[in-house]
């Protein structure tokens, strides 16, 4: 691990808050002078934006500017897709304009699979607790800025962890999900490496052989890990609220299917179904 700064300038699609509270990850914080901190697969990050520049620091294992051009996927010009977006509809403009600096982060494929197992029938506030003391009790420490952080431990290093240990965090009933998945995933029942390769459809029905994870949770992994799939759109609480308010109209939302969700989201945002639920979810999130 080598302490290591970045500065990248600044742009109309990059913006802190909307990243890093658009729902998509948890490991990341906000500090008292406006920037975040985040532990991610390569280490410890902060990072602070001014009017003209992003500045990254942070202690990691490998090269800086490797690192946060891959994990805030920074080759993607995103103004191009929301100017693809907005000409849809004007609620995608109204969303958009809203959210217009969430990019999708590429987190570590692992990471998210458990993260969002953790995530299910759960709030925010305790996906984060329950996810920093599983990575303070078996992650290796990282010191950055006098302090101490927590890598989010592997499958090797979970692999002699019960289902009590695991309840023992706050897992509740995703005790035994946690303890199954890790062992898939060690005894090679699920190959990483194959997954990127795959069809999007034949990616989620191996994820769907997970245990713990179920439609919402497989759409996220693939939306929101190394995977990188814009053709998925991940349907919850808010986002089928959204979508019934602008499109569907159905006085009672609950019940709305989800496969009408799905078939008025291809239809009308096609391969990119997944960045426009994000402008959606956090704009319908935020104001409602």
């Amino acid at each position: 691990m080598k302490k290591q700064n970045l500065i990248v300038k600044k742009n109309n699609d990059f913006n802190l808050k909307n990243i890093f509270d658009c729902g998509q990850c948890f490991r990341w914080n906000e500090q008292e002078d406006g920037s975040y901190t985040g532990v991610i697969k390569n280490g410890v990050l902060n990072v602070k934006c001014d009017s003209k520049n992003i500045y990254f620091n942070g202690v990691l294992d490998r090269d800086i500017k490797d690192v946060v051009t891959d994990y805030f996927d920074l080759d993607r010009d995103y103004s191009k897709i929301k100017d693809e977006l907005r000409k849809i509809d004007e609620y995608m403009e109204v969303s958009i304009d809203y959210g217009s600096g969430i990019r999708i982060l590429n987190q570590d494929l692992w990471e998210t699979i458990i993260s969002f197992i953790i995530s299910a029938n759960n709030n925010i506030p305790r996906i984060k607790g329950i996810i920093e003391r599983l990575s303070q009790k078996y992650g290796k420490k990282v010191e950055y800025e006098r302090q101490e952080y927590y890598l989010f431990p592997t499958a090797d290093e979970l692999k002699n962890v019960s289902t009590a240990e695991f309840r023992a965090l706050g897992l509740g009933f995703r005790d035994i999900r946690l303890y199954e998945t890790t062992h898939m995933v060690l005894d090679n029942k699920i190959d990483f490496c194959k997954l990127h390769n795959m069809s999007t459809e034949d990616a989620r029905n191996e994820l769907l052989n997970l245990s713990g994870v179920g439609p919402k949770v497989a759409d996220c992994i693939l939306l929101f890990s190394t995977l990188k799939r814009f053709d998925i759109f991940p349907i919850d609480v808010w986002v089928r609220r959204v979508m019934n308010d602008l499109y569907i109209h159905n006085e009672n939302e609950s019940k709305v299917s989800k496969k009408l969700i799905n078939q008025i989201a291809f239809e009308k945002f096609g391969n990119l179904a997944g960045i426009a639920q994000q402008y959606l979810f956090y704009w319908k999130r935020e104001t409602n």
